[in-house]
């Protein structure tokens, strides 16, 4: 039996198989709450609470649950914890549930929980199943965070802190002037253009990895050749 890997598990939800980054999921909240860092690592959180909410009880109700009937049934369990998790934020950080507004309600249909529930937590057990929702959760905080760090640096030449969360005073930490920001990236436009940048420097940096590793390996290899011609004289 392989053995569970806690390692393996959060890396791959966080990097190796990141939902954003990677499989591209989720890319309605990625577009949609990156107009700022607050918003996006309070979407973040959400999704996380979700994830673990639903990933665990799925995993634990995977034998009593009916095939023919599973996706229903996953639905509303996701839809339950969504319930929850709207009703706590807008209990205990309005500010939040308002600036997110319908997308809290979004997380339903959200491709991520869903196809975590599907092929994760469906098949493994309760532990495996709890660290693969943070995983993933991480990962997916991580993506949007990053998107909405440049997305509100480039449109507004500041990070504030302070709008969404309850904190006594609001902090604003300018980076660029703000003359010289760019309000397009604050737009819906310019979560496409700055999510479209962020892949494809990735894509550029994992294929000069790639370039890079077929270089070092052909360059063994002439070696080894050289070696055996050497051998054998």
């Amino acid at each position: 039996m392989k053995k569970f890997s806690y390692k393996k598990t959060l890396i791959a939800g966080i990097i190796t198989e990141n939902p954003v980054f990677v499989s591209l999921l989720g890319m309605c909240s990625t577009l949609a709450t990156t107009k700022s860092l607050e918003a996006a690592f309070g979407m973040g959180i959400l999704v996380i609470l979700v994830l673990i909410g639903s990933n665990v009880l799925i995993s634990f109700l995977r034998n009593i649950i009916p095939s023919e009937a599973k996706i229903p049934c996953y639905i509303i369990i996701i839809a339950t914890f969504v319930t929850i998790v709207k009703m706590l934020c807008e209990a205990f950080i309005p500010a939040l549930y308002t600036g997110l507004g319908v997308f809290i309600s979004l997380i339903v249909v959200n491709c991520i929980i869903l196809g975590r529930a599907e092929a994760y937590a469906s098949k493994n057990g309760v532990r495996a199943s709890f660290v693969d929702a943070i995983g993933t959760g991480l990962g997916f905080t991580m993506a949007i965070c990053i998107v909405a760090i440049i997305r509100e640096i480039l449109g507004t030449g500041a990070i504030t802190i302070g709008q969404y969360f309850p904190l006594p005073s609001k902090i604003i930490i300018q980076i660029i002037p703000s003359n010289i920001a760019i309000s397009l990236f604050v737009e819906p436009a310019g979560g496409f253009l700055t999510l479209g940048l962020v892949l494809a420097f990735l894509a550029w940096n994992k294929n000069r990895k790639e370039t890079k590793n077929i270089a070092k390996e052909k360059e063994a290899k002439v070696k080894e050749m050289k070696l055996k011609e050497e051998v054998t004289k």
